[in-house]
């Protein structure tokens, strides 16, 4: 028999926990009792080393049906294109963008429509990332996956997410991130309209009313968190309060399951008797955990110029060099600009770590046409990049005196400091635009010494 329950969500980032879908589960002044009620057992799932920083230690305490280990060997399971081999091909300066990729034509689920775009370092370095896109048009069905490497950092385009967790649901639509740990074992189903129907009877089975896209950060460094505020102060940016962590859920289910593991950059398979969503209940602070974009408070300039990028950022990955993330994930929310004497859109610009963007609505306003929703682009480390010639033109005669009220959009970026490597199938992509260059080309000669 099948059981799932769920009661929503607790909010607040990185805190203590207590959830349990059975009251009476959670054991009272200690982790691990000899036995605990109703027959489960205690399972701690470790984030960060048992030595780490209080402050920074992420651990949660599982009360299960049957522990993580019951399950039959790995083997080894291709996959034709998720993976982290970023040494495919050089790397280059080139300032790269691709149209959005196309929805699969068979049935395609979460893990099967996984495409690695491009990524730097490693799970045996313990550090860099993996960007990938997905693309889905069914639910994973019979199929559990977890990612030993590292966090996913999922943000969905087009299509809502249902992921069910060992720790419970989370219901995810555009304009809205979820954080999977890593580790943390999940099954991705789809919500909402779009898919069409099976073209051949024999999928009708495996067919799901609605179709998927977005794209994914996998995170091989330290773990995701707030960032610090500085002279910000106390407010603004995400609050914490306003990320959600799901209640205890459990299914309670029996049959011919297939468990799927990402260990070092390759995807192993184990046949599993029984759903491993059976968490019953759980306390601690590493749990899977999303955000509303739409919450974020943005700030900007109310005077002159306009500051540093780094006041759009959701969250960073910090590294061993303070002020130097090993990434960050920032936004463009909708906004006012309101700054005088001041070129308003994002300024042309070179910089020492490298950008991967994401359009998930709308139109960006450093572009004028050519990055489209579902798209992306890469600008490399000291790779110039900036508004294109129409932007540049608009933005260099706008009346200055009005607000410019920056609506309907939401574009994001990956922010690393390695270089991004893309991966040969990348490059080799249908969906690279070969002309993005251009976009630049017609800007014009202003310069006259005779006038100020």
């Amino acid at each position: 028999m099948a059981t799932m329950v769920s009661n929503g969500y607790q909010s607040g980032f990185g805190n203590e926990f207590a959830s349990e879908a059975i009251a009476g589960v959670l054991p009272q002044g200690q982790n691990s009792p000899q036995r605990v009620a109703h027959g489960l057992y205690a399972e701690q799932l470790s984030g960060t080393a048992f030595t780490a920083p209080r402050h920074s230690n992420r651990r949660s305490w599982l009360y299960r049906i049957r522990p993580a280990a019951v399950h039959q060997p790995f083997e080894s399971l291709e996959h034709a294109t998720f993976h982290n081999r970023f040494d495919e091909a050089p790397a280059t300066p080139n300032q790269l963008r691709w149209n959005p990729a196309p929805m699969p034509s068979q049935p395609t689920d979460f893990v099967d429509g996984l495409v690695t775009l491009a990524g730097n370092g490693g799970p045996g370095e313990q550090a860099g990332v993996g960007i990938h896109v997905y693309t889905a048009n069914r639910s994973m069905q019979g199929r559990f996956f977890y990612d030993a490497d590292g966090e996913l950092l999922i943000v969905p385009q087009q299509g809502a997410l249902r992921l069910a967790t060992e720790l419970g649901v989370l219901d995810v639509e555009p304009q809205e991130i979820a954080v999977i740990p890593r580790g943390i074992r999940f099954r991705v189903e789809l919500l909402g309209e779009g898919a069409a129907a099976p073209a051949h009877p024999a999928h009708a089975a495996l067919a799901h009313p609605c179709a998927a896209r977005g794209y994914i950060c996998e995170n091989f460094g330290a773990l995701l968190r707030l960032p610090d505020l500085g002279p910000i102060g106390s407010n603004c940016l995400a609050n914490a309060r306003d990320f959600l962590t799901p209640h205890a859920a459990y299914e309670d289910v029996e049959g011919a399951f297939e468990l799927i593991a990402k260990f070092q950059g390759a995807l192993w398979s184990a046949k599993i008797d029984h759903s491993p969503l059976d968490v019953v209940a759980w306390h601690g602070n590493y749990a899977p955990y999303k955000y509303d974009l739409r919450r974020f408070n943005t700030i900007g300039s109310i005077s002159f110029d306009h500051p540093d990028p780094s006041i759009f950022t959701v969250l960073t990955s910090p590294s061993e060099q303070e002020g130097t993330a090993n990434v960050d994930l920032a936004i463009f929310p909708p906004r006012w600009l309101v700054a005088q004497h001041t070129f308003r859109p994002p300024w042309f610009h070179r910089n020492v770590a490298s950008e991967f963007m994401g359009l998930i609505t709308g139109v960006y306003d450093a572009k004028a046409e050519g990055f489209l929703p579902g798209g992306a682009s890469l600008h490399n480390c000291m790779s110039g990049h900036g508004p294109d010639a129409a932007t540049f033109e608009k933005a260099s005669a706008a009346d200055l005196s009005k607000p410019d009220v920056i609506g309907g959009t939401m574009a994001f970026m990956f922010e690393t400091r390695k270089v991004i490597r893309p991966t040969q199938q990348a490059l080799e992509s249908p969906q690279l635009q070969g002309n993005y260059h251009e976009c630049w080309q017609g800007i014009r000669k202003h310069f006259n010494p005779g006038h100020a």
